[in-house]
């Protein structure tokens, strides 16, 4: 009887099925993280399931994720939805702040009240409280891309480095002053080295 479950995909097939995992139907956790997976993701019914990661997928419509997961996944306690359009943070979109995905946590716990962890954090009291009052007005409602808009507009891919820096070949060192000076007053760092190591 499996308990755990970790798919890869097959990238070089266009044709991603989950269709197998109905065979698993006492499966608790399932790790689909890296997979390439979209809004298409249909799940079968996994009623023990309480662990699901879909990190680093390709999803953007959060409500009809999470629509989906509170039908065929009852007992969910553990999601996480990080490096997804749907999850916003930082690290995905330079817009994104900290307040989205406050919103975002808030309208994922008022559709998926049963969670114990989303994206590796602790739901606390007060973030359940406050998805009871107003996780129905969290959904973020996103405009309609136009098939011209998706076309002139380049991808954006999320870099740690600011946009206006160097080129490789353009070097340039920084010189500066440490005001603090290191004696080794108490310093035992040396005391297990013998006098032939040095």
């Amino acid at each position: 009887m499996e308990k755990y479950l970790s798919l890869s995909s097959n990238h070089s097939s266009n044709k991603r099925s989950l269709e197998g995992l109905s065979a698993f139907r006492s499966l608790e956790e399932l790790i689909l993280d890296n997979n390439q997976l979209g809004d298409d993701l249909v799940l079968p019914g996994l009623p023990s399931l309480h662990t699901l990661t879909l990190n680093k997928n390709r999803i953007t419509d959060l409500e009809y994720l999470l629509d989906h997961l509170a039908e065929v996944t009852p007992a969910l306690e553990y999601l996480s939805l990080l490096g997804n359009v749907a999850c916003p943070n930082e690290l995905v979109s330079l817009e994104k702040d900290e307040e989205d995905y406050k919103r975002y946590r808030c309208f994922v716990l008022y559709k998926l009240p049963n969670l114990k962890f989303l994206d590796a954090r602790k739901v606390t009291r007060q973030e359940r409280e406050e998805a009871l009052v107003r996780g129905a007005f969290m959904k973020v409602v996103k405009p309609k891309v136009s098939s011209e808009d998706t076309a002139s507009s380049p991808e954006h891919h999320y870099t740690p480095l600011p946009s206006a820096s160097r080129e490789l070949t353009s070097h340039r060192g920084v010189l500066g002053k440490c005001r603090y000076v290191y004696y080794g007053k108490n310093s035992e760092g040396n005391r297990f080295i013998r006098d032939d190591q040095l």
